[in-house]
């Protein structure tokens, strides 16, 4: 059921918003949360485009944090305008959203367990990241629910080598595997983890871009050399 889904879904859509408003229409969610939730573009959306949501979950530090290295981390004016620019674009919905500011393990608490039927995931990426983030928000997502995320890159050198490496894949595979959950591979670089005590692991690639699971060819000294290469060509060529 859920794969025939996620399948109509990708072919009626052009891009990862179209296909989050269709899934979720679909399955007529009502509760849901977004971790990373940045400049409020996503959840504008959503809460725009979804008229079966009747509670939104908004978590983000909107802070500078010392150990996140990514391009993504500003300084802390810069993140209370995107705070505020968030506030503006979802105030049609303010009696549906909830602003929850702090780090996933400051505030995720405030969700009951099993209360989610979808959560987005979008935060930092990192290995530390996503895994926090999966294994404190798991819990909260009911049995039948869904969990999706964003850059389920198939490079951990996403954002070059002089960042921290984006590791959403192959972490959430193998988080699925631990949780015997079924995972799918989507376009434009999405999951989608279906949380059901009726299914066991499956790991269903929609791309064809996944097959390879492990880290070693992409940690390979000479691989990694490579991308280093090709940085330098592109940052410094005239």
């Amino acid at each position: 059921m859920t794969r025939q889904i996620v399948e109509n879904c990708i072919n009626q859509s052009n891009s990862r918003f179209e296909f989050w408003v269709n899934f979720l229409n679909l399955i007529k969610a009502k509760n849901l949360a977004e971790l990373g939730v940045y400049k409020g573009d996503f959840a504008a959306k959503l809460l725009k485009k979804c008229d079966s949501i009747e509670k939104y979950y908004m978590v983000d530090p909107w802070r500078q944090l010392d150990d996140w290295n990514k391009p993504a981390n500003k300084e802390d004016n810069v993140f209370e305008k995107f705070l505020s620019q968030t506030k503006s674009k979802t105030d049609f919905a303010s009696e549906k959203r909830i602003i929850l500011r702090g780090k996933t393990t400051e505030v995720v608490d405030k969700i009951t367990d099993g209360e989610l039927d979808f959560a987005y995931i979008d935060g930092d990426h990192t290995l530390k990241g996503i895994s926090i983030d999966l294994i404190r928000l798991f819990p909260k997502i009911k049995d039948g629910g869904w969990i999706g995320g964003d850059d389920f890159s198939k490079t951990v050198w996403q954002h070059s080598t002089k960042y921290e490496p984006t590791l959403v894949f192959p972490f959430a595979v193998y988080f699925a595997e631990a949780v015997d959950a079924t995972i799918y591979a989507l376009p434009n670089s999405q999951f989608l983890l279906a949380k059901d005590s009726k299914q066991s692991f499956n790991f269903i690639d929609l791309t064809g871009d996944y097959q390879d699971t492990g880290l070693k060819e992409q940690l390979n000294p000479d691989k990694i050399l490579k991308v280093k290469n090709k940085e330098k060509f592109i940052f410094w060529r005239p």
